[in-house]
């Protein structure tokens, strides 16, 4: 005979409950159809657990149920690994009857009269199980998974959320296997701050919605590649020009934070630099603020707003000198002011003034509100030794504004010709001049027929 009682169950699930006592009732039948059997129950840490009736007997074909016992509460399961376990040996017991002290004396010596009939694994279960494990840097699977059997499907939607948050895409796995509910708008935006993109795929998978600044937690923890994967998925949802409750989008929030990848993806994707919020700030504002100038010199290049001014009537570059004194704040002020200098310098043809500002940091490219750079104002205005610096210095020959005007056109409009032989002499396409007739015709019509840019 291999055995002399059989367990109803091959664990001894106990329910969790943090600071409370805990204990879990298991049963064992006595398989002998004619002789009582004794049963030592005993527990691999004795420390932790106890037992109701370490020794019992059972009468033949009888159950007996017994209750395992928590000794002291925790605020955590004492989960182990291997996990701890009931042993439970037996002998026939031929009277039917033994006191205490002679059934312990019974199975205190080893002999071939004794049986080792089951080991019970001692799991833990429920939400304050999985709460705890999903808190750990590392968990077991095996417990974690044992833990939500028992969970109802609102503890497991409960639980959910703070594996989202947790960034924990296995528990998020399981919880979802197990029937976790993942259609909450709020689930989205957990996983894209705690940085898992596999957790953003696996709610996306389960039909997860999603709200209207979804992207601005994005753009709030640099994750390009979530940004990507939402847009891709959502992107009849999204709105990138979309404002949370301060009036901001997106590209608002990775300004602040001074995240030029996702100022750049934003703008890619139709995102509106220019836009502004309640306060009246641009993205320029906050970037300014923030002292971050990567993403001031971005925001340059993409957006018409440095003469913008918030409700307070201040620019980014009054924002920009708000700051503490520092090595940002000197190089803000630069892009912000210094640009304008330029522009200033290059208008009155003060060279000095010209290399001044390109030393100290001005773009050379830089654009104003009607997107002229210093080329076109210098072009416009036939400062001819403006124009030489700045071409000296790396400006664009060919640039256009918001219109598609050249400097070449700027110049042919104003009728300055030795400006426009010296951008044609470095580099400007004869094209441009051709696209636009009535600029032609004026230098025409000054009698100036030998330019062989007007040639046929």
């Amino acid at each position: 005979m291999d055995r002399l009682v059989k367990a109803e169950a091959k664990e001894v699930e106990v329910m969790f409950s943090k600071g409370q006592k805990c204990s879990s009732t298991f049963k064992l039948t006595n398989l002998m159809h004619t002789m009582s059997v004794a049963v030592s129950l005993t527990t691999t840490n004795p420390s932790l657990f106890s037992i109701n009736k370490p020794f019992s007997i059972i009468p033949p074909l009888s159950s007996s149920s017994y209750t395992l016992h928590l000794t002291h509460p925790s605020d955590h399961p004492p989960l182990s690994d291997p996990p701890d376990a009931v042993t439970v040996r037996t002998t026939m017991l031929p009277t039917g009857k033994a006191p205490a002290d002679h059934l312990r004396r019974l199975f205190s010596k080893p002999g071939p009269h004794l049986f080792r009939d089951a080991v019970l694994t001692i799991s833990f279960v429920g939400p304050h199980v999985a709460q705890f494990l999903i808190s750990q840097t590392s968990q077991s699977r095996n417990h974690f998974t044992k833990g939500i059997s028992s969970c109802t499907r609102s503890q497991l939607t409960g639980l959910l959320k703070a594996a989202v948050e947790c960034g924990r895409a296995d528990a998020v796995a399981d919880l979802l296997h197990a029937g976790a509910d993942a259609t909450a708008e709020s689930l989205m935006p957990g996983a894209i701050r705690a940085g898992s993109l596999h957790v953003v795929k696996l709610l996306e998978a389960s039909g997860c919605g999603i709200n209207d600044t979804v992207l601005h937690e994005a753009a709030a923890t640099n994750r390009i590649d979530a940004m990507e994967f939402l847009v891709e998925r959502y992107g009849d949802e999204l709105d990138l020009d979309s404002v949370d409750g301060e009036g901001r989008t997106a590209i608002h929030v990775a300004a602040g934070e001074g995240h030029v990848r996702v100022i750049q993806f934003c703008v890619s994707m139709g995102g509106n630099p220019n836009l502004v919020d309640w306060k009246g700030w641009s993205p320029l504002h906050y970037a300014a603020w923030g002292g971050h100038v990567e993403a001031v010199e971005c925001l340059l290049e993409c957006s018409n707003v440095k003469g913008v001014r918030d409700r307070e009537g201040r620019r980014a570059s009054c924002v920009a000198a708000e700051r503490e004194e520092s090595e940002a704040r000197r190089r803000l002020l630069d892009l912000l002011r210094c640009g304008d200098e330029l522009m200033r310098a290059v208008r009155v043809d003060d060279v000095h003034g010209v290399k001044r500002c390109l030393l100290e940091g001005a773009r050379v490219d830089g654009r104003d509100q009607n997107g002229w750079s210093p080329l076109h104002w210098a072009a416009f205005k036939g400062r001819i030794k403006s124009v030489k610096v700045l071409l000296e210095h790396g400006a664009e020959v060919d640039t256009v504004d918001d219109a598609g005007y050249t400097p070449l056109h700027c110049a042919a409009e104003a009728g300055h010709l030795q400006v426009a032989l010296f951008l044609l002499a470095h580099g400007a396409s004869q094209a441009n001049l051709k696209s636009f007739p009535r600029l032609a015709a004026n230098f025409h019509s000054s009698k100036i027929t030998s330019l062989h840019f007007l040639s046929n």
